[in-house]
């Protein structure tokens, strides 16, 4: 077996630049002198086991990632006042929030109404603010299919796992962050390539990461999936970056999933079942958590391979290093193709002939920490899943006369 020995099994090292000016190591002037020098490096990787965010330029563009409801309105009408009238950003939202009647008919935000610009995936933003829940950031990191900003999201959803700040401490939150007083949470993405019939797979692990200044925007599937507008620039290819999970299922058809899986280019079993779920540290806590996975901290370099209700006792979930590749394809003697969706988003028919190739993007999603990655980690943990949560046992009380 032929393994690429430039492929770091272990852990592969992220890139360090997170959109046009954030990073996490250290920015130097033209006289080489550290632009941050009041806080030594040294200190970055140590606290915590965080990622302290630094800016190589002042932060200039915001994109704010809204949900689509009544609720998020008026957070999105302070936030974005607040960032043009007192921090003077630009500020950037998707055209269906211009389409609101409750944000362009409100007279209050009239004059900030008019200074707001269109987002599109040629814009080098800076900065992603998401008012939402964690579906919301899951859609926020399907806009980056390279590398992302730095991403502050606020809880306004349902379960809000991920989305651990609170919007009643916006300006102070935004206040740290664009001062470069914030850490970073990296949680890493998923580089899906689908290869159809009579198409090799693409040998090149992340090749469409080799080419930031091509127009390749894969993200559009998501809404237009029958689209061509995710094939790699030099492949025809199909290429997905996702922040929870791929999932293989078996959709509306009655029989089972036949699909076998591979890794690092050897064959370690056929799924027989409803399905598998390949999914990131992070999505440990989603879909693959319901399917019986293990709860993986999201800074843990790894891969989680779930299967779906297997038609095995003996099928276990397995746990590989973040820099395998892994590898499916309908079986032969399969009876039917499988579905499968990328962060529970663009669905798509996978038959006999297609090929699915993963492996950990060196893109990942860089979050902006409440307080550390452990404790806010931890925090979600206990609040939204209550792990653990139970009845104290009550101690024995003696009756026995002293």
């Amino acid at each position: 077996m032929l393994i690429d020995e430039s492929c770091n099994v272990t852990c592969p090292a992220p890139k360090n630049l997170f959109g046009p000016k954030a990073t996490t190591m250290p920015c130097y002037n033209e006289d080489g002198q550290e632009l941050d020098a009041a806080h030594p490096t040294e200190e970055y990787d140590v606290n915590h086991g965080d990622k302290k965010l630094k800016w190589c330029g002042d932060p200039e563009n915001v994109l704010i990632v809204k949900k689509i409801d009544a609720e998020t309105v008026q957070p999105f009408i302070k936030c974005a006042s607040w960032l043009v009238q007192e921090k003077n950003l630009n500020v950037f939202a998707e055209m269906p929030v211009f389409d609101e009647d409750s944000i362009k008919n409100d007279k209050s935000f009239a004059s900030v109404f008019k200074k707001l610009q269109v987002y599109t995936h040629t814009t080098p933003i800076d900065l992603i603010i998401c008012l939402g829940g964690d579906g919301t950031l899951l859609y926020a990191a399907s806009l980056f299919q390279h590398s992302m900003p730095p991403v502050v999201p606020f809880h306004m959803g349902s379960l809000g796992f991920m989305t651990s700040h609170q919007f009643e401490t916006m300006e102070d939150t935004l206040t740290n962050v664009l001062t470069g007083q914030a850490s970073l949470m990296l949680r890493s993405r998923l580089r899906c390539i689908v290869s159809t019939a009579n198409r090799p797979a693409s040998t090149n692990n992340d090749n469409a990461e080799s080419y930031p200044d091509k127009e390749f925007h894969p993200t559009s599937c998501m809404v237009t999936p029958s689209t061509d507008c995710c094939k790699n620039p030099e492949e025809s290819d199909k290429t997905f970056l996702v922040l929870n999970e791929v999932s293989i299922h078996r959709g509306t058809s009655s029989c089972l999933c036949n699909v076998d899986l591979f890794l690092m280019e050897r064959q370690i079993t056929s799924v027989q079942g409803d399905g598998l779920v390949i999914s990131t540290p992070t999505g440990s806590t989603g879909y693959a958590v319901a399917a019986g996975a293990s709860v993986v901290h999201p800074q843990v370099p790894s891969i989680m391979v779930t299967p779906i209700c297997p038609h095995s006792l003996s099928f276990r979930p397995l746990i590989v290093p973040a820099g395998a590749q892994l590898k499916l394809a309908v079986s032969e003697n399969a009876r039917a193709g499988v579905n499968i969706s990328f962060d529970g988003r663009d669905t798509m028919q996978f038959n006999k002939g297609d090929t699915l190739t993963i492996r950990t993007s060196t893109h990942p999603t860089p979050c902006v920490c409440r307080s550390n990655p452990f404790d806010d980690w931890f925090d979600s943990l206990s609040e939204c899943l209550l792990w653990n949560t139970r009845l104290s046992q009550k101690k024995i009380q003696s009756n026995l006369s002293k």
